[in-house]
């Protein structure tokens, strides 16, 4: 049985990994400027981010539904493949969540999503203050949950290649050797 993740699984894995580590400090730094254009470009380029990472999701969304991934190793327990699977779809919930809470955020506080500048997408929701204000928490709560389980899964990742010693890691990174 193959023990690799598809090339294709791989390249969408850590593309979702790059735009979302821009996105979310790109969004922490943004929220604190005060009004001006240069915070306005930054919105944009966040919202064309997190768009972005929502097609993405889509298509990885697709290319795991119509390919498996590897097997868990035998030797793991059965708590940790529990804890690996409930974070693994928990992380692919919020790369669709995330960016759609942001889109709802945008039209219920009136400003519309266009897509790198020339794309304008559809209000999801009509202009509304409070419900806004309300998905901007909901938006920022969501992304400080996927941060702390993206650590998690970090952590979980390098203690499988430290300390087990298994191929864990070595299937999603391919240039990884297996540890002795």
């Amino acid at each position: 049985m193959n023990n690799q993740y598809t090339r294709t699984a791989v390249a969408l894995h850590w593309l979702i990994v790059l735009l979302i580590f821009a996105a979310f400090p790109l969004g922490v730094y943004m929220h604190e400027l005060p009004l001006s254009p240069y915070k306005l470009r930054l919105y944009s380029y966040h919202k064309w981010i997190g768009l972005t990472v929502l097609l993405l999701a889509a298509i990885r969304l697709y290319w795991r539904a119509t390919h498996r991934p590897p097997a868990m190793p035998e030797s793991m327990p059965n708590w940790e493949k529990f804890a690996a699977h409930a974070t693994h779809y928990a992380l692919y919930l919020l790369i669709f969540v995330i960016p759609v809470s942001g889109w709802l955020m945008s039209s219920a506080m009136g400003f519309q999503v266009v897509w790198f500048g020339v794309l304008p997408l559809p209000n999801l929701v009509d202009k509304n203050k409070e419900l806004g204000e309300l998905l901007l928490e909901v938006h920022k709560a969501l992304n400080f949950l996927m941060f702390g389980l993206v650590l998690a899964h970090i952590g979980a990742a390098l203690k499988h290649h430290v300390i087990e010693r298994d191929d864990i890691l070595v299937r999603m990174v391919p240039f990884l050797k297996k540890r002795p």
